[in-house]
């Protein structure tokens, strides 16, 4: 495949990934009212049909929908109308309604059954002008009610969507209001029926498994291959790098659905609903009250939708059955949920710049506060910047033998000049980050759109040192191994162009 700058500037398609490029907002014009229901109808839908790395679907016009969607008994507890509300949205790898031919082209396998790809717990707000989406990584080693210890994702194997809805409840001490379940058939129906998704990837992929292959750089696929650009697992953090692609899916499906081009557009807007619909199974109450929920969102952009995965405490876990699983940080979990379930956004409004204030200099340097997080608690992810072979492997050692956590394979960076070693982090990480520089002679900060801590090995970097960390006062609260994830705007995940 090849970068398609070309086809993108004569139509925008669907970019995943990169910096943020403004909002969403609807032309006020002709068939204002038609079009501001159908508004909020699309973007309830979209957050199922992206949704995922294995399936997708999209919530549609009321009366078609209430003789289409499938009503299942869930074991949910229900809303009012207005009012906030929780809703769970799962993504089912269900194979056996798949023809052979379909199965082979997918690279699925021959399995029956079906299996959770994905969990999304979406809260709607109060006012129904905020949704905040929290990833679950199916990796999750929690308890299964009534089955013991397991992944997350055998909740949904074992007990089907009631056991689902009361694992997730469990879990997070939220009250379940509404079950959403989408699968695989219905991502590739929509991505082909939007025409096309066009996709950026900073780091390479090389799928052997499925065969699906990307070099760093800005694609457009069909869905098919959409669909193995959101399932892949084959990049250094394996299930988290999937979620923040499906994450960016989501959030550009919500920028192409929302724009006035497919709302006017016939041609694209029937096709979208009449083979996506079809895949979605939803909890009885919520099939009854389709169009009233979309009424209500109808003003919400892609400003207005948060993303975040929740907080883990161990990334590299090994359970007692052998299998490779993530811990969650349950007091990073517990106030997340709790910030939730309070009603309060996790992305604050950003402030504009004062005129004619001064904007701070990168060099400057006053002298740095003591580290306070020590290295055990930081997990780092390694990535070679340079063209010197086995530098990623190298840098991953020095850093496990000074105590940080570094799971994963080294990979290589999108670009391969980098000469200094940078330490790239997230907002809110910079003490940890500090302590990773600190650890790397001549390693420079850099405040980054990433979901981690990440070391982007450079030509002049020389090993790493012991860090001496001042450990905080006792009952101060301390940042766990990877903290509460920042939580980003719809917009911000969308490539910018």
């Amino acid at each position: 495949m090849s970068d398609d700058d070309s086809a993108d500037s004569a139509d925008p398609g669907v970019h995943v990934g990169g910096d943020a490029y403004g909002g969403v907002r609807l032309a006020a014009r002709r068939s204002r009212r038609v079009r501001s229901g159908m508004r909020g109808i699309i973007l309830t839908g979209a957050l199922s049909a992206a949704v995922l790395a294995g399936s997708g679907a999209l919530w549609f016009l009321s009366a078609y929908a209430a003789n289409t969607v499938k009503p299942i008994e869930a074991g949910t507890a229900g809303s009012d109308a207005r009012g906030a509300m929780n809703i769970l949205l799962v993504g089912v790898d269900r194979r056996d309604d798949l023809t052979r031919q379909q199965q082979n082209r997918l690279r699925l396998g021959r399995e029956v059954g079906r299996r959770t790809d994905t969990m999304m717990v979406i809260h709607v707000s109060e006012d129904h002008s905020k949704i905040t989406v929290i990833s679950l990584p199916r990796d999750s080693w929690v308890d299964i009610p009534g089955n013991g210890q397991h992944k997350l994702n055998a909740a949904y194997s074992l007990g089907g969507a009631k056991l689902a809805v009361r694992t997730i409840k469990s879990l997070t001490g939220l009250e379940i209001n509404h079950y959403v379940e989408v699968n695989v058939l219905g991502f590739i129906n929509v991505v082909d029926a939007i025409g096309g998704v066009s996709v950026c990837t900073p780091v390479a992929i090389n799928d052997l498994h499925t065969g699906f292959r990307l070099q760093p750089g800005t694609y457009r696929l069909d869905g098919v291959k959409a669909l193995f650009y959101a399932r892949t697992r084959a990049t250094a953090r394996a299930d988290l790098d999937r979620i923040d692609r499906q994450q960016q899916v989501i959030s550009s499906l919500l920028q192409r659905a929302l724009s006035s081009g497919t709302l006017a557009n016939p041609a694209r807007l029937l096709p979208l609903v009449d083979s996506t619909l079809k895949t979605l199974t939803v909890d009885k109450a919520l099939a009854a009250n389709l169009l009233e929920l979309a009424e209500q969102l109808k003003d919400v952009s892609t400003d207005d939708v948060a993303f975040t995965t929740v907080p883990l405490a161990n990334v590299d876990y090994k359970a007692p059955t052998g299998e490779s699983a993530v811990l969650w940080d349950k007091v990073a979990a517990r106030d997340l949920f709790g910030r939730v379930n309070r009603d309060e956004a996790l992305v604050k409004p950003v402030k504009p710049a004062k005129p004619g204030g001064a904007t701070p200099s990168a060099s400057a340097t006053p002298s740095a506060p003591a580290l306070t997080i020590p290295p055990a608690r930081i997990a780092v992810r390694v990535l070679n910047g340079t063209t010197i072979k086995g530098l990623g492997a190298r840098a991953k050692a020095d850093l496990v033998k000074q105590g940080f956590q570094v799971p994963g394979i080294p990979t290589n960076a999108g670009t391969p000049d980098a000469v200094d070693t940078l330490v790239r982090y997230p907002a809110g990480r910079e003490d940890s980050a500090r302590t990773v520089a600190a650890a790397i002679p001549g390693a420079k900060l850099r405040e980054a759109d990433v979901t981690g801590i990440e070391v982007v090995a450079g030509t002049k970097y020389s090993g790493t040192k012991k860090v001496t960390v001042t450990e905080p006062p006792a009952g101060t609260p301390t940042p766990s191994a990877t903290a509460t994830p920042a939580a980003r705007t719809a917009t911000d995940n969308i490539c910018k162009k």
